[in-house]
């Protein structure tokens, strides 16, 4: 008899910015974000052998992921023995997400091969996932942009507060730098400790850009309002963290090829979190194509990871099958 074999795909997302970093207005942190298409972060989990090795797989996230399996084993007391595979996995440190993505797969995983409800709040709460931002468990349950309203009083992520689709003929560039880590554990820890007070005006400035210019231009698909927004908000909390990560940008050749891109028609420039990945938008794939190439033609990829991706109007995706190859079964969580 064959043994049921579960796979989850967890998508990338990019952070377009905080919207109040010092909790000035009542509720720290807030942010806004996007699920891409690509990169992702795949896992096949299984029954296992006690006496085999239980995590195979991609060499960083490998370790990552046995840790979270024996955590969430203990904390839903499961007695089984599980084969852990991650097949994919997003660059990490990269400010796309791939820790929350990669605890959040393993644990949807498991709870689908044990045919346990899906809870990706606790499961992020448990794993020590979403302590400031609630856009990782947001991407679990759907995709599209989505805004988090900020930490509260309670150790849960904080609560998703608008999802809206992405339109599907814009595209994101992202420009990634491979030799370039952003911040995370303790260091991302002391840097958060030592930043200055992020000013209430900014903080209000930016929740009015969210509200009234981002939203409301995907809304129309207007990507000059949307980007426009976006560029104002990167551009006030780039300017907050600078102090921490050398400038608005972390990789100095992401900042030449997004500012590049800025000047010849992209909207929406920024940094995803810590970065170092930058991105911009495009209204459709000729126009993101066409900036790639001058961007080439300028000498400014040499070193960097440049991608061309859509944004991603779906959660999670869980596939069960046997290990026969029959009864597959696909699961797609949230269309929007």
């Amino acid at each position: 008899m064959s043994e049921d074999v579960v796979t989850v795909s967890a998508p990338a997302r990019l952070h377009l910015g905080f919207l109040d970093p010092g909790g000035s207005l009542g509720r720290r942190f807030g942010g806004i974000g996007l699920a891409l298409e690509a990169p992702c972060t795949t896992v096949e989990i299984s029954r296992g052998e006690r006496d085999m090795p239980e995590v195979e797989g991609a060499a960083r996230g490998g370790g990552r992921a046995g840790a979270y399996l024996a955590r969430l084993r203990d904390a839903l007391r499961l007695d089984a023995a599980y084969r852990l595979a991650v097949t994919t996995e997003m660059p990490a440190h990269s400010g796309l997400g791939s820790g929350t993505q990669l605890a959040l797969a393993v644990a949807c995983g498991l709870r689908r091969l044990e045919g346990l409800d899906l809870d990706p709040e606790a499961d992020a709460a448990l794993l020590g996932r979403g302590n400031r931002s609630g856009l990782g468990v947001a991407f679990v349950t759907g995709g599209g942009v989505a805004v988090d309203g900020g930490k509260g009083e309670t150790e849960l992520p904080p609560p998703l507060i608008a999802r809206l689709p992405f339109p599907e003929g814009w595209r994101v560039i992202l420009v990634m730098d491979p030799r370039v880590e952003g911040f995370h554990g303790e260091a991302e820890l002391e840097a958060f400790a030592d930043l200055p007070p992020f000013a209430e005006s900014d903080a209000a400035r930016i929740c009015q850009l969210v509200l009234m210019r981002a939203l409301p231009g995907l809304m129309e698909r207007d990507l000059a309002a949307f980007g426009g927004a976006i560029s104002e908000i990167q551009e006030k909390v780039g300017a907050h963290f600078a102090a921490a990560q050398g400038g608005v940008f972390t990789s100095a050749k992401v900042s030449a090829a997004c500012r590049w891109l800025e000047r010849h028609g992209a909207h929406g420039i920024g940094q995803s979190s810590w970065g170092p990945t930058g991105f911009a938008f495009a209204p459709d794939q000729d126009s993101a194509e066409r900036l790639l190439a001058g961007l080439n033609a300028a000498g400014l990829c040499e070193g960097l990871d440049i991608r061309i991706v859509k944004g991603r109007n779906r959660g999670i995706e869980i596939n069960r099958r046997s290990e026969a190859g029959t009864g597959a079964v696909t699961r797609r969580l949230g269309t929007g």
